[in-house]
């Protein structure tokens, strides 16, 4: 197991910058999600890290060895692709090989590491198809096993499932997480998919133009987003975030009170849809739409222009149309600035 170690990371071109002043660490053995919007720079990241990009400004360190100039070649990674760059015309097991016969790997040492790699991902039977007679899935576990067969400690995975249909990515993802644990492979994932960086990471790397937003634990970010584009980003549906002036305004004065010594009208609120109910009174909004989900349903509805969707168990009993009156706890709140739109500091 190694450590990877991203040191104030910068990447321009013609004057315009993907990746400004990135860095973060990678304990050996643990799973990292790259996560955000499309154009945020994550896959930007992880082809610097990959070699397949120069750096601008900074360091890259992996095993706490300085790669920041080194080829692709020279440092221990392993990568697997959004599009899996099988080839046609090759069987499973010589796409698995490929990479090994191109360094010169001894046969009996390739027909070691492919029997392991194909009975870990459960393709020892496909060894001879070719990836036209291949389901997506199984497409997927040949790119995983070229990666395995490398014996890379790192390994890099840009997308790898956003081919795939709803069921088998979350089949995929189980089955990547557990294969990564069980080898010990330190591993950034990059993803624009939330659900799959809190559920696979031990660590969420989340970006936003070039910059880290937020770099925690999955649970952290849920829990103590540092910005209204984490609490947005992260969480289906997402946190509701009102500016306080609308929820004063429509009745919320006995269930919001702003931190001591800060300006109300500089100030936004934030909740999640699930920590919130109904009652005969509370902040007065307008219910847009219902959404029975069948466990919950999702009330869609409006304080003053502004989105708010309250979460509630089962089958609710609202309409479109509806005047209602949302009730909350003090304590579930979030307190951001609205002109930074940070967290306010100390809540």
């Amino acid at each position: 197991m190694v450590s990877l170690a991203l040191n104030s990371v910068t990447k321009s071109w013609a004057g315009t910058t993907a990746v400004d002043d990135v860095s973060f660490s990678v304990e050996p053995g643990k799973l990292v999600a790259l996560l955000g919007p499309s154009g945020c720079g994550k896959s930007t990241t992880l082809r610097l890290i990959a070699g397949l990009e120069e750096t601008t400004e900074g360091a890259i360190l992996i095993g706490g060895r300085d790669v920041t100039r080194a080829q692709p070649s020279q440092r221990g990674i392993a990568m697997v692709f959004q599009n899996y760059a099988l080839f046609p015309h090759l069987s499973v097991a010589e796409n698995i090989v490929f990479g090994l016969k191109v360094r010169k790997v001894g046969r009996a040492d390739r027909d070691a590491r492919l029997a392991r790699a194909a009975g870990i991902l459960g393709l020892s039977a496909l060894l001879e198809r070719k990836p036209s007679q291949l389901s997506g899935g199984q497409q997927q576990r040949v790119a995983l096993g070229r990666a395995i067969v490398a014996e890379a400690p790192v390994c890099l995975m840009d997308e790898p499932l956003s081919n795939l249909d709803a069921q088998l990515r979350v089949e995929m993802r189980r089955e990547i997480r557990e294969l990564q644990q069980r080898l010990g492979i330190t591993m950034v994932y990059v993803t624009h998919d939330q659900v799959e960086a809190m559920t696979m990471a031990d660590q969420v790397v989340l970006m936003r133009r070039g910059r880290i937003e937020q770099d925690a634990p999955p649970d952290e970010l849920y829990e103590n987003p540092a910005s209204i584009f984490v609490a947005r980003f992260v969480g289906t549906p997402p946190m509701n975030v009102v500016p306080l002036p609308e929820i004063l305004a429509a009745g919320g004065r006995e269930l919001v009170a702003p931190p001591a010594g800060s300006d109300p009208a500089a100030l936004a609120v934030g909740i999640r849809p699930e920590l919130t109910g109904l009652g005969e009174s509370g902040i007065a909004a307008d219910v847009v739409a219902v959404e029975y989900l069948g466990s919950d349903t999702l009330v869609d509805a409006r304080i003053g222009t502004h989105p708010f969707i309250v979460r509630l168990p089962g089958k609710a009993r609202v309409k479109a149309g509806e005047r209602i009156h949302v009730t909350l706890s003090p304590s579930a709140l979030h307190w951001f600035d609205q002109a930074s739109e940070r967290k306010v500091a100390g809540t």
